[in-house]
């Protein structure tokens, strides 16, 4: 049993900045990790994978990226690294393998923390354990010939782990396009399931798009400017590449050089899958996001009278033909499945009443509803860097000052029977029925 001002749950990049932040302001606290730092870049990404954002984006408070490309992607491999400097350049109290199993809130307002090493309680609990916790797999699945290899993307390493064969990969989010690619570029044939995500180009007008909109004050914009901002929050991110110094991610080109497109999976018939007639307007989609960015980054550039080299605009390579789509597993040689899917949050631990009817904490900027618990590191905290390393700084910073006023208000309650504060001798009525 021991007792700290404040306990964060995540060793990842959201728990060290707000440890580095509850540090500088000399405020005791532990940071307890379930794995060890690093082990998201380092166990759930494949070989290949890389940074969506440049490198110079790589900011935590006090440490940022001083390689000597910028502009670069790093590897899976380098951000453990980094994660892994960034902890030993301010020492946090940071205990790792060991894994928080409930969190409750006593009667008498303690938060208490039940672990694998033991019990803890905290005043104050800051959750920064992201939102990517139990890999998400369709029901659908169960369906399927039952000598079909099957994985998630968070299992996926390389080519070589999956059997000799055609691949179905399933999602087009960030790591369905890349790991589509992956095993395209390897020489194997890929059937790759289409969805809605959108898509961003590359590099526009001689800068990376991200630059761009970084400059624009994309990244500044707070969640509350969005008029729908629950939709905001759960969209897919936009899908390119950091691999070989970054590029495009171009599903009509990989169609041309022998990727076979499907619209949605709808359904499973043993070794008979079928798909949604959705194929064109999820292609179509996309490429009017990646289009639109880049009408956003022309009226920037026009309005503050930059010199920017011209562009051509993108004029699509290949259209489908035909409407929906069967994919006969056995026929086309499909050894195996790659679901790209995504992840499902798992609070189940927290046993405090601060979630939606969809398992979302609701919150407004990370502070919760019950007073001394708050969550870092969620997409869309904030800003659209709040889930990443551009922006998680910003929000740990806030939730430091909220975490020190509720210290202040916490200790001004507990001496407000003295004479010549505001209640003079008698003690405030809140602070009575707490």
């Amino acid at each position: 049993m021991s007792h700290h001002a404040v306990a964060v749950v995540g060793g990842g990049q959201a728990g060290l900045s707000m440890s580095w932040y509850l540090r500088q302001r000399g405020v005791d606290h532990v940071v307890i990790e379930r794995e060890r730092v690093g082990h998201e870049w380092r166990e759930r990404r494949w070989d290949s994978f890389c940074l969506v954002t440049p490198n110079w984006q790589c900011k935590l408070p006090g440490f940022a990226y001083a390689g000597d490309d910028p502009d670069g992607f790093m590897p899976g491999s380098e951000v453990a690294g980094f994660l892994e400097k960034y902890a030993a350049s301010f020492d946090p109290p940071l205990v790792e393998g060991v894994a928080v199993t409930r969190l409750r809130r006593t009667a008498g307002g303690v938060f208490e923390l039940v672990t694998t090493a033991g019990v803890t309680t905290a005043d104050q609990v800051v959750v920064a354990t992201g939102p990517y916790h139990v890999p998400a797999v369709p029901r659908i699945a169960e369906r399927l010939p039952a000598d079909l290899a099957q994985l998630h993307s968070s299992q996926y390493r390389g080519p070589s782990q999956l059997p000799e064969g055609a691949v179905l990969v399933v999602g087009t989010g960030q790591s369905g396009c890349q790991i589509a690619e992956d095993l395209h570029l390897a020489g194997r044939r890929v059937h790759l399931a289409v969805g809605s995500a959108p898509r961003a180009a590359r590099r526009y007008r001689g800068r990376d798009t991200l630059a761009w909109l970084d400059e624009m004050g994309h990244y500044d914009r707070g969640i509350d400017d969005f008029a729908d901002a629950d939709a905001v929050r759960l969209r897919a991110n936009h899908y390119m590449t950091g691999r070989d110094g970054g590029r495009d991610i171009d599903l009509r080109a990989f169609a041309l050089q022998g990727m076979r497109l499907y619209g949605r999976l709808q359904g499973v018939d043993g070794a008979t899958v079928r798909f949604a007639d959705d194929l064109a307007a999820n292609l179509d989609g996309a490429d009017a996001v990646a289009e639109g960015i880049k009408d956003a980054i022309d009226r920037y550039i026009d309005q503050a009278g930059i010199v920017a080299p011209a562009e051509a605009r993108y004029r699509p390579v290949w259209v489908p033909e035909g409407t929906g789509g069967v994919l006969d597993l056995t026929a086309a040689g499909v050894s195996a499945v790659v679901w790209a899917t995504g992840f499902h949050r798992d609070h189940r631990w927290i046993e405090v009443p601060v979630f939606d009817g969809r398992g979302y904490p609701t919150h407004e900027r990370g502070v919760t509803s019950c007073p001394g618990l708050y969550f870092l590191g969620l997409p869309w905290q904030w800003t659209w860097g709040s889930g990443r390393f551009a922006g998680v700084a910003r929000d740990a910073a806030y939730l430091c000052e909220r975490i020190a006023a509720t210290r202040r208000s916490r200790f001004s309650d507990e001496v407000g029977w003295l004479a010549g504060t505001p209640t003079e001798t008698y003690p405030d009525v809140e602070w009575w029925a707490a």
